[in-house]
């Protein structure tokens, strides 16, 4: 990839993985797309267009590869796994196409000849893909990435969406939400295929009223979903598969009619309600608007999905009964429920099957993952929904709904409230659809993604399902790709470890565990130390660059960074940093390692107190950088529009990871795996994955503290955080001083809500019945850290035991627990 500069250079082979490239050939494919994709002379061309031109001639190079692949597994009739999700946060593409094809080397080689062009520009312009936000989105582009690794025939299924959640900026301490226009210029990573663009049937039309487009019922109309197709590189290169989203269109761009009229918004109505479908990730659900187009959105992605897995199935095969042995769907929480009905609908009225035969291929095929045990994140939506949009869905649901609560009373005679728990419908009030309800009972496999969740899932949240479908339920732990989290993100860590025991880690991260021994090296522990402070380094330098953020390296890097939300308790975070501040204030001669705490992640714009929880931050932060007792000996650092690339940049810097949600209510958490892999010591509750991590190096090796999932739930209904607050001094304190307006002078009394939340409304999340023990583990990391030896041999015991969270285990038991799918190797 050189510019003309390059011609006079010896011709060379490089061989990566399964490839075999000519440096002259890669030269022609740069400069063909640097100058002739936008018509612009080498030496005149923007950034982004260096960046095209990389990206478009990498595509170009693992095309072949792509399509073999899928020659391959069509050719063998293979049983595929199809993967639907909301949500695939996969972050840049360049870098990690690059390391999995092998090609890396090459690249930097030939991009050091541009005087123009420098490979961290390259991955810093390319945008992070605005298609996830949390930790369900990153889950799913770890494992397709991981199937692909595996060499398993799979397809991702998601929707193509224009905007990101948002684009977050701190404004005076305040979350402002702007555009995530991450499709702004074109993505040189899709390939369009309108030749296959499949239609949706809704049961509505919609007019113009006011202003205000509104749904006409029983006007039938259909939206079309076009697909776009991206490719997934396995590690090494020899398996290309393919990552599908979803874009809505209408079939006609215009009422020609109307627009000779002179209306020329009515005229493009149907265009405009078509794309707003997948306009915008997560739209604000706190309005009926809101909710009816995340219910579309859904019903978009199951339509197009299942027409799309179904016409793929009939190009090898012609009897239906072969589903289940050639097709496994994964349901990527409850988002993707309605498949249940959809897969029925096909196989009935398309397919002509009997309804005992078309219910036994439905729950064979399909399969339900559980990520939640939020009541709210259970969804459920109302049956107006469903009769305007897909009534025949609605009416597949409630025969479903007949037949299996005829079941319950054969079994349960007379037990009329275990029939109203289970009933698919919730009839208080208006009537809903329990869509977990519907994946539980509408598939073969339940499984949470973490020992406690899956535990908790079983006998908390649905223990009346688990009674009747014991042998449904079933864990899978969590994991995350050991590419982009260790080996792309962590240079000096991974390479290290390479020089150590090899680079067989990297697809067998089993193999961590032989840097055991070297935890007790003392020059292990040094060059592991240097690999630390260079990442901190790096991340200081990258944060000043892009942000103007300036931070202090030889400080504690203490990080949580996640979505800001009451559970996950960045607010009993922020309260301990006020009792450190306390303490500083009655003795500013106080022994205590500087630390820098850095806080990421992004409130939904409806939900005001977490919104207030970054402000209370924010707020803190400047309180103590302006007052000399705390300045530069505690820092608070919030991290605006926390993504993956901000994620690959602090992790493999941070010293401490705070896992610290509720116990219980975390169902497993994935960012705690990256930042155990790549060294950090973690401060947690015993919730989520948090509890095998400990077990995996050891609970010496880590930092538990608090109330445990049991201990919580047994202390509802007597929980008073007013006994804290009355018997514990500086749980007391630190109240008082939000309370006197000592973080918000200029803005008296605007964090009464958290305080109200806090004492007068319950405390429902346990921080104060926490703080004292959080405190005193916290006191624990700072003693531990003023031992460099001690410290450094129980993080490379983290490194040598994160093995079991990597995404190629979790999808390796998924593959034969759930799906019965194996590898199908590509040849040459």
């Amino acid at each position: 990839m050189a510019t003309s500069t390059t011609a006079s250079r010896d011709l060379r082979q490089y061989e990566c993985g399964p490839f075999l490239f000519s440096d002259r050939a890669d030269h022609d494919w740069y400069d063909r797309h640097l100058m002739f994709d936008h018509v612009v002379s080498p030496e005149r061309a923007s950034q982004r267009e260096r960046f095209e031109a990389v990206a478009r001639s990498l595509r170009d190079l693992l095309t072949q590869r792509w399509l073999l692949t899928q020659q391959t597994q069509e050719q063998a009739n293979a049983k595929r796994v199809y993967y639907l999700s909301m949500e695939f946060l996969i972050g840049r593409s360049l870098v990690n196409n690059i390391v999995n094809l092998g090609v890396e080397q090459f690249v930097r080689d030939d991009l050091t000849t541009d005087p123009q062009q420098d490979w961290a520009a390259v991955i810093e312009t390319e945008p992070d893909a605005g298609l996830g936000n949390g930790g369900l989105g990153r889950l799913a582009a770890c494992f397709v990435e991981s199937l692909a690794t595996l060499q398993i025939p799979a397809m991702g299924y998601g929707l193509r969406y224009e905007y990101g959640i948002f684009r977050q900026e701190i404004e005076n301490g305040y979350q402002v939400e702007h555009p995530d226009h991450w499709l702004m210029q074109p993505d040189p990573w899709e390939v369009p295929r309108p030749q296959e663009t499949v239609q949706v049937p809704v049961a509505c039309s919609f007019r113009l009223e006011n202003g205000v487009i509104r749904a006409v019922p029983g006007q039938a109309s259909h939206l079309l979903g076009v697909p776009y197709d991206r490719p997934i590189v396995g590690y090494g290169g020899r398996t290309i598969n393919t990552l599908r989203l979803w874009g809505a269109s209408s079939p006609d761009v215009f009422d020609f009619g109307e627009f000779s009229s002179g209306d020329f918004v009515g005229a493009m109505l149907d265009r405009l309600v078509a794309e707003t479908v997948t306009r915008v990730l997560y739209p604000d659900d706190s309005t009926s608007a809101g909710q009816a187009l995340r219910f579309v959105q859904e019903y978009f992605l199951v339509s197009c999905s299942l027409a799309d897995i179904v016409a793929r199935f009939q190009r090898s095969n012609d009897d239906w009964n072969a589903l289940p042995d050639k097709v496994a769907i994964q349901l990527n929480d409850t988002h993707p429920a309605m498949a249940v009905g959809e897969l029925m609908r096909i196989l009935l009225d398309q397919g002509g099957l009997g309804w005992d035969e078309a219910w036994d291929i439905t729950v064979r095929t399909l399969a339900y993952t559980n990520h939640t045990l939020l009541p709210e994140a259970l969804e459920k939506w109302p049956a107006r929904m469903f009769e305007l949009v897909c009534p025949r869905l609605l009416e597949i649901i409630y025969e479903i709904n007949r037949r299996f609560l005829d079941g319950v009373r054969e079994l349960y005679p007379g037990d009329n409230g275990r029939v109203e728990t289970l009933s698919l419908i919730e009839e208080s009030g208006e009537r809903n659809v329990r869509m977990a309800h519907l994946a539980v009972v509408g598939t073969h496999s339940t499984n949470g993604v973490a020992a406690i969740h899956s535990r908790l899932l079983r006998d908390a949240v649905l223990p009346e399902f688990a009674e009747l479908f014991p042998d449904r339920f079933n864990n899978k732990t969590n994991g995350v790709t050991p590419r982009r989290w260790l080996l792309v993100a962590n240079r000096d860590l991974s390479s290290l470890i390479t020089e150590a025991i090899g680079d067989g880690w990297i697809t067998d991260m089993s193999r961590l565990r032989e840097l055991l021994p070297l935890a007790d090296d003392a020059g292990f522990r040094q060059r592991f130390r240097e690999a630390k402070r260079s990442a901190k380094l790096r991340f200081a330098d990258w944060l000043k660059a892009t942000t103007g953020q300036t931070v202090d390296p030889d400080t504690i890097f203490d990080s949580q960074i996640k979505r800001i939300h009451e559970y996950k308790r960045q607010l009993l975070n922020v309260l301990h940093v006020i009792v450190l501040y306390n303490r500083l204030r009655d003795d500013p001669t106080l022994q205590i390692p500087p630390r820098t705490f850095f806080f990421a992640g992004k409130a939904a714009p409806a939900y005001q107190l977490a919104k207030l929880i970054i402000k209370l931050i924010s707020n803190v932060g400047r309180t103590l950088d302006a007052d000399p007792v705390s300045s530069g000996r505690l820092n608070v650092t919030f991290l605006p529009n926390y993504n993956v690339s901000l994620a690959m940049q602090l992790i493999p810097a941070s010293e401490v990871s705070e896992q610290i949600s509720t116990a219980g209510y975390e169902a497993s958490g994935t960012g705690n795996m990256k930042f155990m892999m790549n060294g950090a010591l973690t401060i947690g509750t015993r919730d989520g994955a948090t509890i095998e991590m400990a077990e995996e190096a050891g609970e010496e090796n880590f930092f538990l503290f608090g109330l445990t999932a049991d201990e919580v739930a047994d202390s509802r209904g007597w929980y008073s955080p007013g006994w804290h607050y009355d018997h514990e001094p500086e749980t007391k304190r630190a109240l008082d001083l939000i309370r006197d307006n000592h973080f918000s002078p200029d803005e008296p009394g605007i964090f009464g809500p958290i305080l109200d939340t806090l004492l007068a409304r319950g405390d429902y999340y346990m921080h104060l019945a926490d703080l004292t023990a959080y405190s005193q583990a916290q006191q624990q990391v700072s003693a531990l850290y003023a031992d460099p030896e001690a410290w450094t041999r129980k993080a490379i015991i983290n490194v040598a035991c994160s093995g079991k969270f990597s995404s190629d285990r979790s999808i390796a038991e998924y593959a034969s627990d759930i799906w019965g799918a194996e590898p199908c190797p590509v040849g040459d």
